[in-house]
């Protein structure tokens, strides 16, 4: 079954100072994706969470919303990704439904994991029963020998902005991107949510089996919250930078996690928050 598209068409009455007019315009979708979890010998498996997001690359959202969440551990863990084949579900209803097969050990983490509520777009941490579950007491902090230049930092703004298809057709969607050590794009996606983003993001190199992503840079186009941070230290990713303000967590945490975190990113200025080091003077 194909996905959902991630735009739709919609009629609004559009004004501009004195002129009023009816018009076609694009919507970014908001859809509900339901995450269920099953042992790797079959079953119907049972629901985890249900998160709001963008259609697109849900196989690369559900192995990175795990995989922040503590479920899965490495690529090994996750046996396959599928839709249901449930008979019960309406099958209109299957592309917003996807099945993760785990191996016995992620499946006891899952089962252990409470789920009350739908994870909103602007959720990025709704399903983690406690602070500390996010920020372990035993957390290692990130070491690299990475060292970036302010013109790499520069240039990346634009770079994601070229990267953002369905923005450029809603004006509605964050982006996640990763740029290598040399400023190289190596992947970019997009979600109504920026923490579903960066999810993706992960999920496409985790499913790939790259992770850490120790010699790389996230760059995110929303503003550098807690969450964003929580999943780059995950991934093992050393540099965050945003185009807007982090927030106080986000700082807390990027200094414990020895993570070098950006803001205000954009017309060649920027802010350096936590572990300024990676930055060359010039």
């Amino acid at each position: 079954m194909s996905e959902v598209e991630p735009v739709e068409r919609t009629r609004v009455v559009a004004r501009d100072g004195d002129r009023q007019v009816e018009r076609d315009d694009a919507l970014a979708v908001e859809e509900p994706l339901e995450i269920r979890i099953r042992p790797a010998q079959g079953g119907p498996g049972r629901p985890f969470v249900t998160t709001m997001r963008t259609p697109g690359n849900d196989e690369e959202l559900v192995a990175g919303l795990l995989f922040a969440e503590g479920v899965i551990q490495s690529r090994s863990d996750l046996r396959s990704l599928e839709r249901p084949v449930d008979p019960r579900i309406d099958p209109e209803l299957r592309s917003n439904v996807m099945v993760a097969s785990l191996v016995p050990e992620a499946h006891a983490r899952g089962e252990k994991l409470e789920r009350g509520t739908v994870m909103g777009s602007a959720c990025g941490v709704c399903g983690k029963t406690s602070i500390e579950n996010v920020i372990p007491a035993d957390a290692v902090p990130l070491e690299t020998r990475l060292r970036i230049r302010p013109e790499l930092l520069f240039a990346m703004p634009e770079r994601l902005r070229e990267g953002q298809s369905v923005f450029s057709k809603t004006g509605g969607l964050h982006a996640a991107a990763l740029f290598d050590a040399g400023g190289r794009l190596q992947a970019l996606r997009e979600d109504i949510g920026r923490h579903n983003a960066t999810d993706k993001l992960v999920g496409f190199f985790l499913l790939r089996g790259e992770l850490p992503l120790g010699n790389s840079v996230l760059m995110v186009s929303g503003r550098a919250g807690f969450e964003i941070v929580q999943k780059a230290y995950a991934a093992g990713i050393p540099v965050v930078a945003s185009v807007s303000a982090p927030s106080s967590l986000a700082v807390e945490l990027a200094d414990a996690a020895g993570l070098t975190l950006i803001g205000f990113l954009r017309e060649r200025r920027y802010n350096v928050y936590a572990h300024p080091d990676r930055i060359l003077a010039s």
